[in-house]
């Protein structure tokens, strides 16, 4: 049995995460983080859910380092945003648990903090801006096109929901870094993030990527390849979150075993 915690317990990813967990024969919640002092310490995360008691208390991130030495979980799986995340996965590192992280918008940094934490402590780790198989298959397959494509413009163009707060997604910058490696470019000398004015005509070395904020969109993400007369597209679209939790049950199974002091990616965890 995989005891696993999970924060932003109260959020919609978390309780999905939670309720999907639930499901699982080979794995159980054991603990419930939310934020620093939250309004629904002490109460049962399955009360909260409105799935009924399943006897874990909520607790406050503050008390996170004494909840993980005192449930012993495996594996804590983190989806908040990235300037909690730094002192989250620092922590859970540092009590020697696995960690399963598909939080994005964190900077170089950021970045170098998470992986100093992960391999100074010597623990698992899968760090994916995006957790979905399908959008996992998508990242090989344009890096798989770019290499053939290689003369053709290249634009990528995202869609969220109006309350997601980065952009671009973090899985619009990884399909541009696959791109810009298979180009043997680098993303922050090509990269251009939207348009506006008179910015004269597009360089043939260009990446464009663009953001769209709007209503309940879950998540779409087209990479386009313009060529003179022609232009291929592949599009991912996410109909429901369940996509991504999916993705985050593979990986709590593969991070358990996975190799310690790393950090994986999903195309680790697909064995893509």
């Amino acid at each position: 049995m995989i005891n696993v915690a999970v924060t932003g317990a109260g959020g919609r990813m978390g309780s999905m995460i939670i309720n999907t967990i639930l499901q699982q024969d080979d794995m159980q919640v054991v603990a419930a983080i939310e934020a620093p002092n939250t309004p629904l310490e002490g109460r049962d995360v399955g009360e909260v859910m409105g799935i009924g008691p399943i006897n874990v208390p909520i607790v406050g991130a503050e008390k996170l380092n004494e909840t993980l030495k005192d449930k012993k979980p495996e594996v804590l799986v983190d989806f908040t945003i990235a300037v909690a995340a730094v002192g989250t996965i620092r922590t859970t590192a540092e009590c020697g648990v696995n960690l399963v992280v598909g939080t994005t918008g964190f900077t170089e940094e950021q970045m170098e903090s998470n992986r100093n934490a992960i391999e100074n402590n010597k623990v698992g780790a899968v760090i994916s801006p995006n957790m979905a198989v399908g959008v996992n298959v998508f990242f090989k397959i344009v890096g798989e096109l770019a290499g053939i494509l290689t003369d053709y413009d290249v634009e990528i163009i995202e869609a969220h929901h109006k309350h997601k707060k980065d952009a671009p997604s973090g899985t619009a910058v990884k399909a541009a870094e696959v791109i810009a490696d298979a180009l043997n470019r680098k993303l922050d000398e090509v990269g251009v993030y939207g348009r506006e004015g008179m910015v004269g005509e597009r360089t043939p070395e260009e990446i464009g990527i663009h953001a769209v904020r709007g209503g309940d969109i879950v998540g779409d993400h087209t990479v386009l390849f313009a060529g003179d007369g022609e232009r291929l597209e592949i599009t991912h679209r996410a109909g429901t979150r369940q996509a991504f939790v999916n993705g985050v049950i593979k990986a709590i199974r593969y991070v358990v075993n996975a190799e310690k002091g790393k950090i994986s990616n999903m195309n680790d965890v697909l064995g893509l």
